[in-house]
């Protein structure tokens, strides 16, 4: 699987947890989307955060997620943490 597919995969991802907690279809939501456009309060993107933690088993920190604006910068963000625990699992390093 390329990069670039990989992207896709965690964009449709994101966009399918977006659409289902915004009770929309996942047509309606775009990569440019902004969470603002998408009616979130500050609830309803705590409550993101955590399905995006809980999906893709990671943990965002709160500097990463006040840099999320929109759904874009959220799969940038989620590709940049798979990819650190990627080199992690593969070079054998634990956070310590």
């Amino acid at each position: 699987m390329s990069i670039e597919s990989g992207a896709v995969m965690i964009g449709d991802r994101v966009i399918s947890i977006l659409a289902s907690a915004r009770k929309m279809p996942p047509e309606k939501i775009t990569l440019e989307s902004s969470f603002l456009e998408l009616g979130m309060d500050s609830l309803d993107s705590l409550e993101f955060l955590f399905a995006l933690e809980e999906e893709f088993d990671v943990d965002i920190s709160n500097d990463l997620a006040e840099g999320m604006e929109t759904v874009a910068q959220a799969v940038e963000g989620l590709e940049k943490l798979l990819g650190e625990s990627a080199g992690q699992a593969t070079t054998g390093e634990e956070g310590s």
